[in-house]
Formats: structure tokens, sequence, C-alpha cells
């Protein structure tokens, strides 16, 4: 049979609160009192189960997770590498998912908070106004948007966008697209500030064809209006958009690359499995997940250091077959 706070209780020969006193905050217990219930709680083997622990330190050991498309195959490379380092510290992960929905996301953060110590919240699209008040509320991190004194996890879009732009410049190409995703996607703006700003460097012409919704039917939506606008390549805000792309240039029979070079951006494991395998910019997607827990942790310990909790993780070009050559004069 398991030993329990009262078994201890009974051994040192105090009470069982005086126990939990001890354990959990043992400044309020005197120090004889305190090393008397340290000594038979060692000797009976006692080790409290995660409830009890939930009563002593008022932590659940839970944390909560909110993505906006659990359908796109970049969200559970962030599940996995969040789950596996939440497990390495012993906490649990509850995950929801908004369906691209962002009002759904102040409303989960609500309901997930009373049953976890913290929330990581992926790529989310709400205002900084209406993040602030939840973020005060309780420990969050933000994995793929930035906003001041909230710690945060991103990739460096701008290197990314300036690799896609300077390997476009080398193949000949001058005249590309830009395939854009939510309007209200911190990652859309970072990654058209850099493709703007690469662009101007390299005397390249950005047309912009607007945004589509982040998934494979957004990229078949825009593929004609990317045609129409007689471009050489275009880059799309992710991979499920430029697989869309591909699907809509094949069943019009626009040969990729050699009538348009497409990139994508996330590097998902289907982008190697299609024909012209896809040229996209990588992230470390599963480190951003380990990286996330990291910093939740640690803001739930120390909830003053967060100017400076902050992660950029590094990006970079793999060039497969959707890219080549301009051909056209």
């Amino acid at each position: 049979m398991a030993v329990t706070i009262r078994d201890v209780a009974r051994d040192a020969g105090v009470s069982a609160s005086t126990v939990c006193r001890a354990l959990s905050s043992p400044e309020l217990v005197k120090a004889e009192t305190r090393e008397r219930v340290r000594r038979s709680a060692s000797a009976l083997g006692y080790s409290p189960n995660k409830a009890a622990r939930g009563l002593i330190t008022g932590r659940t050991g839970n944390l909560g997770l909110i993505v906006p498309d659990l359908a796109n195959p970049f969200f559970p490379g962030v599940v996995k590498g969040i789950q596996a380092r939440a497990r390495e510290l012993d906490y649990a992960v509850f995950v929801a998912d908004t369906d691209e929905v962002p009002t759904a996301e102040a409303e989960l953060v609500q309901a997930l908070a009373k049953q976890v110590d913290g929330i990581v919240l992926c790529s989310p699209r709400m205002s900084e106004s209406a993040l602030r008040p939840l973020a005060e509320q309780t420990p969050t991190v933000l994995l793929n948007r930035r906003v001041s004194r909230i710690p945060s996890v991103t990739f460096d879009n701008l290197d990314g966008m300036r690799q896609a732009v300077a390997h476009l410049t080398a193949l000949g190409h001058r005249r590309v697209a830009y395939v854009g995703g939510p309007r209200s996607s911190w990652s859309n703006r970072e990654r058209l500030r850099g493709l703007r700003t690469a662009a101007a460097a390299n005397r390249l012409e950005l047309v912009e064809v607007g945004n589509v919704l982040p998934q494979f039917t957004g990229g078949i939506a825009a593929a004609d209006l990317v045609l129409a606008a007689d471009v050489t390549a275009v880059v799309a805000y992710n991979d499920l958009i430029a697989l869309g792309l591909l699907s809509r240039f094949r069943a019009r029979d626009v040969d990729v690359p050699g009538h348009i070079s497409v990139i994508g951006i996330d590097d998902i494991a289907m982008s190697a499995m299609v024909h012209p395998p896809l040229t996209t910019v990588s992230s470390p997607v599963e480190q951003s997940g380990r990286a996330g827990v990291d910093l939740l942790l640690d803001l739930m310990e120390n909830p003053d250091r967060t100017a400076t909790a902050r992660r950029e993780l590094d990006t970079h070009l793999t060039v497969r077959g959707s890219t080549g050559p301009l051909h056209r004069p």
C-alpha cells in the first residue's frame, strides 16, 4: 500500500497539514519540525502522487497548447516537441485546436486556464490588446509570434526570405510573386517584410497576389492569379499553399520549374514526396516546441524575467526540384 501524508504525519508526530507545509512551504515550519518530517518521509519512502503534489504546490502538473489547425502538418511537429520536453519534466499537455478561428483563441485560453499551470499559444492571430490581459492572468509563451513583454519562440523569417530571394536571383528570376497567408498572421507580415527587403536589395520585382487560407485549397485558388501576374517564380506563405499551387499548375500543364519556379516555407514531410520535390525554407519545428516549454517553465518560476525571454531559431533553404534556371525570355 502506498505511503500517505497521514502515515508521514503519524510517524513524525505532527498533523497532516504540518507535513504539507513542511514539504511545500518549509520556511513556514520550524527547522526541527521540518527535519523530523523530512526524516519520516524518507524512512517511509513517501513520494506524493501528482494530485497530492498539486495540493502541496498549488500546481496541476499540466500545460496547455493551443494551435490554429492540427490538420496542418506543421503543427504536429510542434506538438511532438512540446510533449517530449514536457514528459521529460513530468508535465502532461492538453492540446486544443482553434480550427483557424481567431476568436476561439481567447475562449480556449480561458477554458484551459483553470486546468493548467501555463499555456503555449502557437501562431496566435488575436491582437496584442487581446493577448496581454490573457498573458497577465496565466503564464503564457508565444510560438511563431512576437509581442513585447510576453516570452516567445520565433523563426528567423527575414533570413529565410533573404535566402529564398538570393536563390531565385542566382537562377536569373527578376519578377517573383508572393502568395500570402492570413492577414492577421504575424508570420505572414514578417515573411512579406523579409521578401520586400530582399527583393529591393536584389532589384527584383515582387508581385503580391493576395492572401489565402494557409491550406492546400488556398494554393489551388491562388494559382491562376499567379499565372496571370506573368511571374517566373512564386514564394508561398507555407508548404501547403505551395503544394496547392503545384497541383493546379499540373492540372493546367504548366511545367515546374521550366515555366515557373515554386518555393514553400516550413519543410513539412510531404514537401519531399511530391513531384517535383518542393524547394522550401526549413524551420526547426520540434526544437521550437521544446524551447517553448523551457521558456514557459522558466516564466512560471521567474515571472519577472519576461523582457529578455525570447528565442529566435535559425532557418535555412532546402533546395529541391521545384526551382530552376529562368528559361523564358
